[in-house]
This record gives structure tokens, C-alpha cells and sequence, in this order.
């Protein structure tokens, strides 16, 4: 008798979303070659990672290290034996990976939102590197009706197969949108009347105590070292999560899941006031 698959085993199958314009997934692949990364950019194939040989010169470099900067795709200098365990083919010192989503722009976002009628529930990943993380976050964001994932182009765990598999099939269902400047990115959420959140330990009111039927945004930390300064600094809100006892604190995954689940039950069951 066949051994039946569990549903974390069984292959991954992409599934038809509600707009075209949202993440696709894709199966992993690459690149290879100066010309044919060239024609992808002209054929504006999603990308998500382009990896190039150090000292690599010659023609065509210039022009891919431009086409990324213009579209934030991360640039990584390897050396030859990382390509060349990748693929024998003639790669000319230049490999990229095909992104598994398509990565849209924040305003585009926020209008689409708008236009269906909508109150922004976007959250914003600041250095948090685990792919596991990434994928449960989503997980959490679908379910709990927020629409976009904000994500920098560095410095943030990749959105690969693991990703999608810990999200369940979640971060197809979502906006994702990759910015190369977080920064920036807040201050576009401003222009757009979207107010900014993110936790710290010291901060004087419970994330209960906030009103999250708000236009919102909130932003999430690596558990080491939290939001940067910088860009905690340009937030509007600042909260806790109350603990029962003195642990250190919850995963950023549990963290995104119980502030998410809060912004969703003051939505669905507002107080009167």
C-alpha cells in the first residue's frame, strides 16, 4: 500500500490569487550569463538575488550592477567556486535566482488597499533572518486580514521554499513589498496617513491599550537587538506585550502573531465608545 503523504510533505503547488499583481511562486531557478540577466531585466522577470565574481570586469557589468541598484535587488561579490558549485555552465561571473514571489511597490499597495475599501494592516520585518520566522509571520498575517508584508532588500531572511512551507501557503495570499530603504519607507507611510507602531519593553502602554483600527503599520525586530534605533525613532507608537512572568520574551513570530490577532479582534469587535 502507498504511504500517504502528510500535508508538510506533499510538493508545493502554487494556487491562483484573487489579482495578478500579487506574489506568484515559482520553483527555484536561475540565471546564468551576462545577456540572458540583461534580457531579464527587459523582460522584467522577478528577481531575487544576483550573485557576481569578485574582480569580475568585461562588458555588460555595469549595466546589470545599474539594473539592480534601479530595481533593489541585493548584489552579492562571490568567489568563482561559489558560481561554479551552482553551475557548470558558462556563467561569465554572473548567476541570479529567480525570485518565488513578485515584489510590488509600497504606494501601489496602500492604494490597491484603499480602493477595495479597506484600513491598512501592513507589517514591516527589520532584520529578522529566519526563513521559519519569516513564513509563520505570514502565516499570521493572512490569517488575521492584514494585506502586505514590508520587507528591506538586505539584510532579511530569504523568501524561499522554506518560507513558504512554514507559512502554509500564506505568503501567496499577501502583499509583499521590498524596499531598499526602511526609512523611506515610513515616511511614505506617513504621507499616506498610515501611523507607525513597534514594541519596546519600556514602553508605557500594552499593545491592548493602543487603537489599531487605525490605518497601521507595525514593525517588528530581529530578537537580539529589536528595531533599529533609527527606525524606531519614526514610529508614532510605541507598546508591550504584557508577560505573565519575567522570561526573556516572546519569538518574533509568537510577538507578530498575538499584535496581529489584537489589530483583527478591535476590528472585528469594536468597543463602543
Amino acid at each position: 500500500m502507498e504511504e500517504r503523504q502528510s500535508k508538510s510533505d506533499r510538493p508545493y503547488k502554487p494556487r491562483p490569487r484573487f489579482n495578478s499583481e500579487r506574489s506568484v511562486a515559482t520553483e527555484r531557478k536561475f540565471i546564468i550569463g551576462r545577456q540572458p540577466l540583461l534580457e531579464a531585466f527587459e523582460s522584467d522577470t522577478n528577481i531575487e538575488k544576483i550573485l557576481i565574481q569578485k574582480n569580475a570586469q568585461g562588458d555588460g557589468l555595469n549595466e546589470i550592477k545599474q539594473a539592480a541598484r534601479e530595481k533593489s535587488i541585493p548584489v552579492q561579490l562571490v568567489p568563482i567556486e561559489k558560481l561554479n558549485g551552482l553551475s557548470k555552465a558558462n556563467h561569465q561571473g554572473v548567476l541570479a535566482f529567480i525570485s518565488k514571489v513578485k515584489y510590488l511597490e509600497l504606494q501601489e499597495v496602500i492604494d490597491f488597499v484603499v480602493a477595495k475599501g479597506e484600513t491598512p494592516l501592513f507589517l514591516m520585518l527589520d532584520g529578522v533572518t529566519d526563513v521559519r520566522n519569516i513564513g509563520a509571520i505570514g502565516r499570521s498575517i493572512h490569517c488575521c486580514g492584514a494585506q502586505a508584508l514590508i520587507i528591506p532588500d538586505k539584510g532579511v531572511g530569504a523568501l524561499n521554499e522554506e518560507a513558504f512551507k512554514s507559512s502554509a501557503g500564506a505568503l501567496e495570499h499577501i502583499h509583499i513589498v521590498r524596499v531598499a530603504s526602511l526609512l523611506k519607507a515610513v515616511d511614505l507611510l506617513h504621507l499616506n496617513g498610515v501611523q507607525v507602531f513597534t514594541s519596546e519593553m519600556r514602553a508605557e502602554k500594552n499593545i491592548h491599550e493602543l487603537d489599531l483600527c487605525l490605518p497601521a503599520c507595525i514593525i517588528m525586530g530581529d530578537e537580539g537587538r529589536g528595531v533599529q534605533p533609527y527606525l524606531a525613532k519614526a514610529a508614532d507608537y510605541f507598546f508591550k506585550i504584557p508577560m505573565a512572568s519575567n522570561f526573556d520574551s516572546f519569538n518574533v513570530s509568537v510577538a507578530a502573531g498575538i499584535i496581529l490577532y489584537e489589530a483583527m479582534k478591535q476590528r472585528m469587535f469594536p468597543v463602543s465608545k
